[in-house]
C-alpha cells in the first residue's frame, strides 16, 4: 500500500477542482437531451461554522469544476471534506457521495451547496443523488507487513507514541481506521494542564506539581491510581518542552479551562488540537522511510504467540492486512463515547445516555478496549463516564462555546438565574444542569472576552461569525440580551450584579465560587446556549507506569502497551478539564518509548 502523506494546508478563498477523465457509467442513466444548462452557478449550504458558498461549472452533460468561494469551517478538521467531496462529485458525476467522517456538517454543507447550484442549472437532483463513484473492493489477497512497533490509532496518543518510538530507534506503522488522523485531539479545545513556573509566575499564579497531583487525585474522588497520577503531573511540563522541541508553540498566558479547577491550562497557538497533530505529522513525514501511516485501516484483532502480543490483523482499502510487530503494539484508539450500546452497558451513574449527543469524533467506539479484553487485559473504571454541560444543542459538540476562561463567565437557566458554581468539577456542573428546565443553560459574558467581533473562541470561531449564524446572541445592555435569548431581564440583571459583587469582594459567592477575574460590566454582552453532552470515558485498559498493559492478576501482557483515552485508572470518577491532553501526550510518549525498547 502506498504511503499516505498528511496534507496540512490553510484553505484559500478559492479552491478549484477540475474534471480529469470521463463520466462514470452510472451518470448515463440520468442523461436525456442534456443533464444541465451550460454555465457557472452559485450555491450555498450550511456548515458547522456558517454558510459555505461555492460555484459549480457545468457543460451540457458534465460537472467540470467546483470552486469554493467562502466558508468559516475549522482548518484541520474540515480540510478533508473540502479536499474530497468536490473531487468525488466530479469523479462520480453525481451527488451520491458519503460525508467525510469527523467533518459531517462541513460535508453536508458542501453537498447542499453543490445541489443548490446544480438545481439552478436545471439538473434532476434526486437522480443525481443516486449516482456515486465505484469503489475498489481490493484484491482479496492478504497483505503482510513487518515493523518494530505497531500503533493502533492515529489520534494524539497514537501519534505521540509513534514519534517517541521512532526517537528510540524503532520503525513504526500507524493504523488509523478513519480517513484522517487526529481523533478527538484535533477537534478538542486543546487545553493542556501543567504546572509551569516560568509562565505562571509571570501571571502571579502560585502552583506546583504537588498541587496538580492533589487536585487530580481528589478531583477524581481518590479513585485514580496515585502512581499513574504522579507520572502524569511530573511529566506534563517536560512533555510540553518535548513538543516545543519539535516546533509546537504555546501561548504565554495560561488559563483555567472548564472543570480544570486551577489556571494551569496551556493554549496552543494553532487552533483547536491541530498544533499537536501537525507537529507529530511533520515529524512523521520527515522520517517517512521508517514511519508509515495507513488510513482507512481498521485493526480487528491482536495476534498472539503464547502469551505475547506480536502483531495486528486489520482491514484496509486493499483487503486484509497483517502487520508483524518485532517489539510491541501500542493501543491508542481513544474513548467509547460514540458507542451508544457500550456506554449504556457500563453506565451506572447517570440517567440513560441513549439520547445524549457527544463531543467525540465518529471513530470513538471502543475498538481498542474490545481487542485488549480479548487477550486478557484488565479493564478498570468502565462505569466512570464524564458528561459536560457544554454541548452544542444541535450537535453535542464543543464548537460554538463562547467561553474563553472559567473566571469570567456565568451560567443562567431559562429563567435567567444562576444555579451552580461555574468553577466546580464537571460532574457537579452537569448534575446541576440536569435539574434545570430542559437541561438547558446560557453562558453569559461581556466584551472583555471579545474586544472586537473578529476575536475568536477556543474553537477558532469569531464571535461575529457565531452571532451571524445564530449560535450566539449579542446585546448592548443586559436587558437587550435577555430579550434576545428570552429570559427574564430582571433575573439576568440581578444575577450579573450579584456576581459582580462577589468579584469585588473576592468571594466565595452564594454558590461557593472562588474563581474570578473581572466583573461582567462592559457592553456588548454575549450569550451562548449549551446542554449536557457525553465527553470522556475515564475507564479503559489498565496500565502501569511504563504504559504496559496489565491482566486481571496485575501481570504485564508482554508486547502490549496502551496510552491516552483508551486507558483507565488515571482520572478516577472525574477528569479535570485540561488533563486529557496532558494524559494523551505524556503516556503516548511513554508507551512509544517502552514499546521501542522491548527487544
Amino acid at each position: 500500500m502506498k504511503k499516505i502523506k498528511w496534507l496540512v494546508f490553510l484553505l484559500s478563498i478559492t479552491m478549484i477542482f477540475s474534471l480529469v477523465g470521463c463520466k462514470s457509467n452510472e451518470s448515463k442513466e440520468v442523461e436525456g437531451d442534456g443533464l444541465f444548462n451550460p454555465g457557472t452557478y452559485a450555491g450555498e449550504g450550511k456548515g458547522i461554522g456558517g454558510t459555505i458558498k461555492l460555484e459549480v461549472t457545468v457543460t451540457e452533460d458534465e460537472i467540470t469544476k467546483i470552486n469554493v468561494l467562502e466558508h468559516n469551517e475549522t482548518p484541520g478538521v474540515s480540510d478533508l471534506a473540502f479536499e474530497q467531496i468536490p473531487a468525488q462529485i466530479i469523479e462520480a458525476q453525481g451527488l451520491g457521495v458519503d460525508a467525510v467522517a469527523g467533518a459531517t456538517m462541513s460535508s453536508e454543507g458542501i453537498l447542499a451547496a453543490v445541489a443548490q447550484a446544480l438545481e439552478k442549472a436545471g439538473a434532476d437532483i434526486d437522480a443525481l443523488k443516486k449516482v456515486s463513484a465505484k469503489t475498489s473492493t481490493g484484491t482479496g489477497e492478504t497483505i503482510e507487513k513487518e515493523t518494530d512497533v505497531v500503533v493502533i490509532g492515529g489520534g494524539g496518543a497514537g501519534l505521540a507514541a509513534a514519534v517517541s518510538a521512532h526517537q528510540n530507534g524503532a520503525k513504526v506503522i500507524v493504523l488509523e481506521k478513519m480517513p484522517r488522523v487526529g481523533g478527538n485531539t484535533i477537534i478538542s479545545g486543546a487545553a493542556y494542564n501543567a504546572a509551569d513556573p516560568k509562565r505562571q509566575e509571570a501571571q502571579g499564579i502560585e502552583d506546583s506539581v504537588d498541587k496538580h497531583f492533589q487536585q487530580t487525585y481528589e478531583g477524581g474522588d481518590k479513585l485514580g491510581k496515585p502512581e499513574l497520577i504522579r507520572v502524569l503531573v511530573e511529566n506534563a511540563y517536560p512533555t510540553i518542552e518535548w513538543l516545543e522541541s519539535m516546533g509546537m508553540k504555546f501561548e504565554d498566558e495560561l488559563f483555567t479551562v472548564l472543570g480544570g479547577l486551577w489556571p494551569r491550562a496551556h493554549r496552543p497557538v494553532e487552533p483547536l488540537g491541530t498544533g499537536y497533530i501537525n507537529t507529530y505529522m511533520n515529524y512523521i513525514d520527515e522520517n517517512s522511510s521508517d514511519m508509515e501511516v495507513l488510513l482507512n485501516t481498521k485493526a480487528t484483532e491482536l495476534i498472539m504467540e503464547g502469551n505475547k502480543v506480536v502483531g495486528v490483523k486489520a482491514e484496509g482499502p486493499e483487503g486484509e492486512l497483517i502487520v508483524k510487530a518485532n517489539n510491541g503494539v501500542v493501543i491508542a484508539t481513544g474513548v467509547f463515547g460514540n458507542n451508544i450500546e457500550m456506554r449504556d452497558e457500563y453506565n451506572k451513574i447517570w440517567p440513560a445516555l441513549t439520547n445524549l449527543k457527544t463531543t467525540n469524533h465518529p471513530g470513538a467506539t471502543g475498538d481498542g478496549i474490545a481487542m485488549a479484553k480479548a487477550v486478557g487485559a484488565n479493564l478498570v473504571d468502565m462505569e466512570q463516564i464524564q458528561l459536560l454541560p457544554m454541548g452544542d444543542p444541535e450537535t453535542g459538540s464543543l464548537s460554538g462555546n463562547i467561553e474563553k476562561s472559567v473566571e469570567n463567565r456565568i451560567f443562567v437557566n431559562k429563567d435567567g438565574n444562576r444555579f451552580v458554581d461555574e468553577g466546580a468539577r464537571r460532574d457537579v456542573m452537569t448534575k446541576a444542569l440536569f435539574e434545570q428546565e430542559d437541561s438547558f443553560m446560557w453562558v453569559i459574558l461581556d466584551s472583555k472576552n471579545y474586544p472586537t467581533g473578529e476575536h475568536k473562541n477556543n474553537f477558532n470561531e469569531s464571535i461575529d461569525e457565531l452571532v451571524a449564524a445564530g449560535r450566539a446572541f449579542k446585546g448592548d445592555t443586559l436587558e437587550e440580551l435577555a430579550e434576545e435569548i428570552g429570559v427574564n431581564p430582571e433575573n439576568l440583571v440581578a444575577a450579573v450584579n450579584k456576581f459582580n459583587e462577589a468579584v469585588e469582594n473576592g468571594g466565595p459567592d452564594e454558590f461557593g465560587r472562588t474563581l474570578f477575574q473581572w466583573k461582567l460590566d462592559t457592553a456588548p454582552f454575549y450569550a451562548g446556549a449549551r446542554v449536557p453532552t457525553v465527553h470522556h470515558t475515564m475507564g479503559g485498559i489498565e496500565i502501569n507506569e511504563k504504559a504496559e498493559v496489565l491482566d486481571a492478576n496485575g501481570n504485564v501482557i508482554p508486547g502490549l502497551y496502551a496510552a491516552g483515552e483508551v486507558t483507565g485508572g488515571i482520572h478516577g470518577a472525574n477528569r479535570l478539564g485540561g488533563n486529557a491532553l496532558a494524559d494523551v501526550n505524556v503516556f503516548g510518549k511513554i508507551a512509544g518509548e517502552s514499546a521501542a525498547k522491548n527487544k
